[in-house]
């Protein structure tokens, strides 16, 4: 009886075993979006899901649609599938602690992706060096016009990039507002990264100012999109430099027109695919080559920081060279 009980117990452990086996042969990996409405966030995922399937993961999807409950759920969701790792773009980055630790006590690992999630307990963080895109930024308004009126124009509030832009736009502005070269004529952050929101806030910007600006530091190509359409509107698109990032096809556009001045492209399927591989890494418990750290406010975050890329007419073919858009894309036919 005794030896039938063993081989029932050995039997049952091979399997379970066998289970956590094949787990990591082929993990389950949630991903939850901030917002799939936005173009931006429908490449990474598709990136995303191709880089995983091939390492041999299954990818399951959510999108939050800009909010913060729903993503909640959507993560307790994901939790309750059994997945192995959740990949999350915040939309609030200061509301996940609770679910993150719930993941945690679940056993599930989580990735911080291209937002940094604070104040939780957080197994890593992937993005684009963001002080560098904000360096980018400023130098890109700075050099079509060094002197001046500046206004910048900052991200949504709850998403901890727009800060971190705002730092990298500062340490490149600074020098210049010290030398007295640039007057920063006003500051706002933009709700949502909304470009009708931007719009009102450079419409308001320009009729307070009498017109008199001369620089618009934007943090995004959705937001640049507001503030040009408020500059059309007084005939002073292209004669204001605005800055951008994304590489958003409408913003592109703008950039070869010369109403938009630069942006700046992060490779989304670079950051797709490492965090692809990060996630599969981390189901399963190998190493990652981590090169930075970030205090999300509870610990200190092992972090891959990817490098970002200026973009102005004059290298926009880039984007055609890394299969971003076509040429008839760019060229709107």
């Amino acid at each position: 009886m005794k030896t039938f009980k063993t081989a029932v117990l050995t039997g049952l452990l091979a399997l379970i075993s066998h289970g956590a086996m094949a787990d990591a042969q082929h993990p389950k990996i949630g991903f939850s979006i901030d917002d799939l409405r936005l173009e931006r966030w429908a490449r990474d995922r598709d990136y995303f899901t191709a880089a995983a399937e091939q390492l041999g993961a299954k990818v399951y999807v959510q999108s939050a649609d800009a909010n913060e409950q729903r993503q909640i759920s959507q993560i307790e969701n994901l939790i309750a599938r059994g997945v192995d790792v959740i990949v999350i773009v915040p939309f609030n980055a200061t509301v996940l602690n609770n679910v993150v630790a719930e993941a945690k006590k679940a056993g599930v690992k989580v990735v911080s992706y291209d937002r940094l999630i604070l104040n939780a307990d957080i197994d890593a963080y992937i993005s684009f060096d963001n002080a560098k895109v904000g360096e980018m930024q400023a130098s890109g308004v700075l050099s079509a016009a060094p002197k001046g009126n500046y206004f910048l124009l900052g991200g949504a509030p709850t998403d901890n990039n727009a800060k971190i832009l705002r730092e990298g736009q500062m340490k490149v502005l600074q020098p210049a507002i010290d030398k007295g070269d640039v007057k920063i004529v006003g500051q706002q952050w933009v709700k949502e990264w909304s470009p009708t929101e931007a719009l009102s806030i450079i419409e308001n910007a320009l009729t307070a100012n009498h017109n008199n600006i001369d620089g618009i530091v934007a943090s995004n190509d959705a937001t640049a999109g507001g503030a040009i359409q408020a500059l059309a509107a007084q005939k002073l698109a292209g004669k204001v430099p605005v800055s951008g990032q994304d590489a958003d096809l409408a913003a592109i556009k703008r950039v070869v027109s010369g109403t938009q001045t630069m942006t700046v492209y992060k490779p989304l399927k670079l950051i797709a695919s490492e965090a692809a591989k990060l996630s599969v890494q981390l189901a399963r418990s190998e190493k990652p080559s981590f090169n930075s750290e970030y205090d999300n406010g509870s610990k200190k975050v092992d972090t891959i920081l990817l490098n970002p890329t200026s973009l102005t007419k004059d290298n926009v073919n880039l984007l055609v060279d890394d299969g971003f858009y076509t040429k008839a894309q760019i060229a709107g036919q």
